[in-house]
């Protein structure tokens, strides 16, 4: 409500529950949910006439980009597109979802084309039950109060998941500790090497589902049949966590210009490195270049107001994703990296800074990163330090009430994420390796522009706020050895 306050636009607001405001709403109609429903119910014959002229060809709605790369485009999208996302989800999940008795928690913000799909007519489309978070900080809480079935979300909400347990197991000792390790080397070993468990460890593995497993199971509420990532690349080794954790994380892709679903894969038969096949009903071919290139009902009409992006966008009725990637021989896609994003270094080297920013935000030490060095000698980056581990540092050395902006400020602090960097730099090849580095003493942020709503970073925002820090470690900073 009060930023429907502040907007200018906003004429009308549909609240669940009547707002409390000490300020006067005069130029903002509120209209209370239970009022709307009972209005609706008057006009029902109004509004069937209505849908029933509507043609699957017919702009359904206008939904924005993320805006990594710049300036949000307006996407229209038909009812014919929103029908064949549901068509091919459905497809997909159809041996494993029960229409009516599924159960979705949402807490991606559903402006977002990613929720728009999974968080919203996907559910509806099998009538399921939405639950919607109170919040990221009580998504935990909240998932064990709804217990779902279904999940959707972007992998740094799993890299978050990650780091808590690590951090939580870290902390243990003895069997309870051993135990959890166990688990998760017996349960990647499972997944990478299909039959390879001896004898023995099938018996120690099928108990640790009971010990290990099974509890892991009931922090997300019991019942989850699966986790869906999207809206960003997802890590294989979070990916390999939680599945050796039993619990499935099925990567998928899409963008907003194809409603958004593309891919996904599917719950038997997943391979974490991919983003799945194409859905029914969705055709794939791969450019000369390696871009990825989609055709079907699911392509957006164009961009509103704007036939100079959707001419290039859309060429012979296929969509340019702008996605560079390649079919495996099960026919799934394998993305390695963003067109545009694909940095060329000084010594003609074509580097995937997504790959790299991946293995640095592994490490606990680092909660964010952005690699930098486009016609460079060599690559340096921002990273910004993991919160949870700038406190436990701070309270293990005594600085208690050090932040995150003192952290990046302080020496030893520099050095111990230098440590961090040299370890990621052991498995790169030579041009890859991050030779300087700024720690950040803020975060890349939906509230500072820095990232999307569905917490991918946006590049060419962070490099207009530090651009100039970036080129100057080029002369001098913190150098990795």
């Amino acid at each position: 409500m009060p930023a429907a306050l502040r907007s200018n636009q906003c004429k009308t607001v549909i609240a669940i529950e009547e707002p409390q405001l000490a300020q006067s709403v005069a130029k903002v109609a509120v209209h209370l949910w239970d009022d709307v429903l009972a209005e609706g119910a008057k006009a029902e014959d109004d509004v069937r006439a209505t849908a029933a002229r509507c043609k699957r060809g017919d702009t359904a709605l206008i939904i924005h980009t993320s805006g990594t790369g710049g300036a949000p485009k307006g996407v229209m999208l038909s009812h014919g597109a929103i029908l064949a996302n549901c068509m091919g989800a459905f497809a997909l999940l159809e041996k494993w979802i029960e229409p009516d008795k599924e159960v979705f928690l949402s807490f991606l913000p559903l402006s977002h084309a990613y929720e728009h799909l999974a968080g919203l007519y996907m559910p509806l489309s099998i009538g399921a039950e939405i639950y919607y978070a109170e919040s990221v900080d009580r998504l935990v809480e909240n998932m064990a109060e709804v217990r779902p079935t279904i999940m959707t979300a972007v992998p740094r909400l799993y890299e978050a998941m990650h780091g808590r347990i690590q951090r939580t197991m870290a902390g243990q000792k003895g069997l309870r500790k051993k135990m959890f390790e166990r688990a998760v080397e017996l349960g990647a070993k499972k997944y990478e090497k299909p039959g390879s468990l001896s004898f023995g460890e099938r018996v120690v593995d099928a108990l640790l589902d009971k010990l290990v497993r099974r509890k892991i199971a009931k922090r997300f509420g019991g019942r989850l049949k699966f986790f869906v990532s999207g809206g960003a690349p997802l890590n294989y080794d979070i990916g390999l966590f939680f599945t050796a954790l039993g619990v499935r994380l099925l990567q998928g892709y899409g963008q907003t210009e194809a409603a958004p679903l593309i891919a996904a894969n599917p719950p038997d038969g997943y391979k974490i490195h991919t983003v799945g096949p194409p859905v029914k009903g969705v055709e794939v071919k791969i450019e000369p270049d390696g871009e990825i290139c989609v055709r079907g009902e699911l392509v957006m009409k164009g961009y509103w107001n704007d036939d100079a992006s959707t001419k290039e966008a859309i060429r012979d009725g296929w969509l340019h994703t702008g996605d560079i990637g390649f079919l495996d021989d099960n026919n799934h896609i394998q993305i390695t990296d963003r067109k545009k994003d694909i940095i060329v270094n000084s010594g003609g080297d074509n580097i995937a800074p997504q790959r790299i920013e991946g293995f640095l935000t592994l490490q606990p030490e680092i909660g964010q990163a952005m690699v930098y060095g486009d016609k460079k000698p060599h690559l340096v980056a921002l990273l910004v330090p993991e919160q949870d581990f700038v406190k436990d540092w701070a309270r293990a050395n005594g600085k208690e009430k050090r932040g995150l902006s003192d952290a990046a400020g302080d020496s030893d602090f520099h050095a111990l994420i230098g440590e961090a960097v040299a370890r990621v730099n052991k498995d790169l090849a030579q041009a890859e390796r991050v030779r300087r580095f700024i720690v950040l003493g803020e975060t890349f942020s939906v509230e500072n522009g820095m990232m999307t709503p569905s917490l991918k970073i946006r590049r060419h925002v962070i490099k207009d706020a530090f651009g100039k820090d970036l080129e100057a470690l080029y002369a001098k900073g913190t150098k990795v050895t």
